[in-house]
């Protein structure tokens, strides 16, 4: 299943690659892509993966790395 999100305040495009390459990393996620131009990330969910357990982890991982971005869920 793919999702597509809002990110508000992502600031480069060095931030974006750092979050999709640890947004990546984690389990339920078969692939991701973050633009720093769309302001925008997409996510294609692994077949039975909870969604909304995996976004609270997708949520505190970005927040880890950059911690200014929101996402919108």
């Amino acid at each position: 299943m793919k999702k597509t999100y809002d990110l508000i305040d992502l600031d480069c495009a060095v931030c974006a690659q750092k979050m999709q390459d640890a947004v990546a990393k984690l389990d339920g996620v078969d692939a991701v892509e973050v633009s720093f131009i769309k302001q925008k990330m997409s996510i294609d969910f692994a077949e039975g993966a909870d969604v909304d357990k995996l976004m609270k982890k997708v949520c505190k991982t970005i927040a880890k790395v950059e911690p200014d971005c929101e996402v919108v869920l």
